[in-house]
């Protein structure tokens, strides 16, 4: 298995990683947000437009996962103006999953955070995602708070809170 986490530096590159984060996010979500609620997270938070704003006007930073040389997950993140490393998403396509990939990409970001001098890494997390809930507290990150967000049309994100000490 060869993992290749590279920073999103083209165009084409983060078109690529959108399209992906939409066939993830109807693939994940369903059972835990409602098909509306899905695609209307997906327009405002993981579609082209978004993350091309997100890097352009909001200091995030993604990165491109690659098993050999295929897209098969994305991360976005973000440095904060305090200790805090803003891990925003982290995704994996669902056949690549349980094969040590997500602990590759969560050591990368790590390193990101390190490398910006941060002690603290922090996540949203869905509350109803038990899976993803229990990847991140294997690996070490603890719930720190509860949130809901209005985020319009209706919708919220019910969130965990969670941290992780570097």
């Amino acid at each position: 298995m060869s993992i290749e986490i590279s920073k999103v530096e083209m165009d084409e590159e983060l078109r690529e990683v959108a399209d992906l984060a939409a066939e993830i996010w109807r693939e994940c979500f369903p059972g835990i947000i409602s098909a509306e609620h899905i695609e209307y997270m997906i327009e405002k938070y993981q579609s082209y437009h978004a993350m091309t704003e997100q890097i352009s006007n909001q200091g995030y930073s993604y990165l491109a996962v690659r098993e050999c040389g295929k897209l098969c997950g994305y991360i976005g993140i973000k440095p904060e103006d305090d200790e805090h490393f803003f891990l925003s998403k982290l995704y994996l396509c669902a056949d690549k999953r349980g094969k040590g990939i997500a602990s590759a990409m969560l050591n990368r970001v790590f390193d990101e955070a390190r490398k910006s001098g941060k002690s603290t890494v922090y996540l949203t997390v869905n509350r109803h995602n038990d899976h993803a809930v229990d990847v991140y507290r294997k690996t070490g990150f603890i719930i720190t708070r509860q949130s809901v967000a209005d985020i319009g049309n209706g919708f919220v994100m019910d969130d965990y809170i969670m941290e992780y000490k570097l």
